[in-house]
């Protein structure tokens, strides 16, 4: 069974940067698709970029330009590498795998904790 941890999170000024990991064990994730999304208080989870098993990335439009999704296979990590960081970043951050990317959030499984990242100065 896959299982999901995500870590990288912090409180950051407006305009900064954080990499989240998220480190995978139980399986390897050279099938997986991975996920990241977040949640605000108050707010529905949302998919933020996915990375397909084949190395294909997406990105929400709100963070197009600002993140990069990456996977290190031999490490069993993928990355969410957030630059130019906005108050409205703020959220739990979570990864969780499917066998391909999807706008359907209840499709995918395995989610982590979640991670929190605080964007304010």
């Amino acid at each position: 069974q896959l299982q999901l941890v995500e870590s990288g999170g912090g409180l950051v000024q407006p305009g900064g940067s954080l990499r989240l990991s998220c480190a995978a064990s139980g399986l390897t994730l050279d099938n997986f698709a991975i996920g990241w999304f977040r949640q605000a208080p108050g707010k529905e989870r949302e998919g933020v970029s996915c990375i397909s098993s084949g190395g294909s990335t997406n990105y929400a439009d709100s963070v197009k330009g600002r993140f990069t999704i990456s996977r290190d296979n031999a490490k069993n990590l993928v990355y969410l590498q957030m630059n130019s960081l906005k108050p409205e970043d703020t959220a739990v951050y979570y990864c969780a795998g499917n066998s391909h990317c999807s706008n359907h959030v209840f499709t995918f499984a395995s989610w982590g904790q979640g991670t929190q990242v605080t964007v304010s100065s």
